[in-house]
């Protein structure tokens, strides 16, 4: 059964913010998710506000990538998406010209739906955008909780004058609690939880999918060996002995909820051609909801004589009808996969499954930061040119960099968000009880791995 008295708040604005939702959702027993901008919470008027908003953020996402006025545009979604610099750390919590717009907005009955069904029913929130939490926030609603999905964070998710703040702010990185405090935003009012992978893929506190699934994938990302002479010991002791290699590796390509970057498909299939006929790797084109993005994959695939590896299941391409049949095959996916190609979005947080991200460039100032935070943890290589993957990406197998990548992502990153937030949001007893109804063990989290880090509070130029 969902989850009583507690509201999973998200927004259809590409797949950044549902995605984090729907894997809260499965967990907490298929707990309903709330679009914000959608009826029951939006009237008429306030989802007409959101279509805009949205389409707005859409068409900038997609036309960055067009030649002659991409360029023009792509700055347009910087200057919208920026965050400023965050060194040398200063007082930032000033509010900025979009703060003070959704301030306005929510005096002139945005987000008015919500608050009167939480203050209706006394039920807690938590939420994935940062809206439904500051005007929420603003109307005084207490018990909210905002999950921050990018690895730094821009003045917008926090109100005008922050030391009033009731939400808990959960957040993925150390970074983003730093960024928080110089919004002002109180220390006692941060979470370090992590980014809520999905259960299937982590197996719960003790991990177990995610190191099965890592075993397989550091064999077919090793098939000379490389890796596993200077690590065998290390993988050995975390994960059991090694296995040798068995299928062909596995590529997957992802585009973004807006469909930004699909035509890169048709410059990489040709160098990517003379390995998927020889059956040396798979690739899925995974375009989500998009129809014309999947009809953009085909007239690639069909431009570079792929059709035959198509029909055979050489090549795939992932489409579906909605959000939740499409993370629920996504999810799946992975499983399989032993690389991800995407740009780095939300995604990125991936890496710490253990599999290794290949970056194409940023949409958007939150995107660049989250491609530092993964290449910084050494989870992440940068693309080189479309054009020549054939070439490098065989590099990166033959000598071990990509199941490096994987490896450090597994050791580095954060794997726990889920549980962690489950924890704070419902309490330890009721994460434990979950992961017993789903035939998890539980085993006594270390080093406190499992519950969630509230830091003290710091001086800013110290801590």
């Amino acid at each position: 059964m969902p989850v009583p008295h507690l509201d999973l708040v998200a927004i259809d604005m590409g797949y950044g913010h549902l995605r984090p939702a729907y894997a809260l959702s499965d967990f907490l027993a298929d707990q309903p998710i709330l679009l914000v901008d959608r009826a029951p919470l939006a009237s008429a008027e306030e989802q007409r506000l959101w279509r805009r908003a949205r389409s707005g953020y859409e068409l900038l996402s997609r036309a960055s990538a067009v030649p002659v006025a991409g360029p023009l545009l792509s700055e347009v979604l910087q200057g919208v998406t920026s965050i400023a610099p965050l060194y040398p750390r200063r007082d930032q919590s000033s509010p900025t010209v979009p703060t003070r717009l959704l301030a306005y907005f929510g005096q002139s009955g945005m987000g008015r739906g919500l608050t009167a069904r939480l203050q209706r029913t006394d039920s807690t929130l938590l939420t994935t955008f940062f809206a439904p939490a500051v005007l929420a926030d603003l109307a005084g609603c207490e018990r909210i909780y905002c999950l921050v999905t990018d690895s730094d964070v821009n003045r917008v998710w926090v109100r005008p004058d922050p030391s009033k703040t009731n939400v808990v702010y959960l957040a993925p990185t150390e970074r983003v609690r730093r960024r928080l405090k110089t919004y002002g935003v109180p220390s006692d009012r941060i979470l370090v939880t992590g980014f809520p992978l999905p259960h299937r893929l982590v197996g719960g506190t003790g991990a177990s999918a995610l190191k099965k699934n890592l075993k397989r994938r550091l064999a077919a990302l090793d098939p000379r060996g490389r890796f596993l002479r200077e690590c065998r010991d290390e993988v050995s002791h975390f994960l059991g002995d090694t296995q040798s290699p068995g299928d062909p590796v596995h590529l997957a390509f992802a585009v973004g909820g807006a469909g930004a970057q699909a035509e890169m498909v048709e410059r990489f299939l040709p160098s990517l051609g003379k390995r998927l006929r020889r059956g040396k790797m798979r690739l899925t084109l995974v375009a989500g909801i998009r129809h014309e993005v999947a009809q953009t994959f085909r007239e690639a695939i069909a431009k570079a004589g792929l059709v035959p590896e198509l029909e055979s299941g050489t090549i795939r391409i992932l489409l579906a009808e909605s959000h939740a049949e499409y993370f629920a095959a996504f999810d799946e996916l992975l499983e399989s996969v032993d690389v991800l190609w995407t740009k780095p979005s939300e995604l990125t947080f991936y890496g710490a499954l253990g599999l290794p991200l290949i970056l194409s460039s940023p949409v958007g100032g939150h995107e660049h930061y989250n491609a530092r935070w993964a290449l910084h943890s050494g989870a992440a290589v940068r693309q080189s040119d479309p054009r020549h993957v054939g070439d490098w990406i065989w590099e990166m197998l033959k000598d071990g960099t990509l199941a490096g990548a994987a490896w450090t992502g597994y050791m580095r990153m954060p794997k726990f968000g889920l549980y962690r937030i489950a924890s704070e949001v419902l309490g330890q007893p009721a994460l434990e009880q979950r992961l017993r109804e789903l035939g998890v063990e539980v085993p006594k989290p270390t080093h406190d791995e499992i519950a969630p880090e509230r830091r003290p509070a710091g001086n800013l130029t110290t801590n």
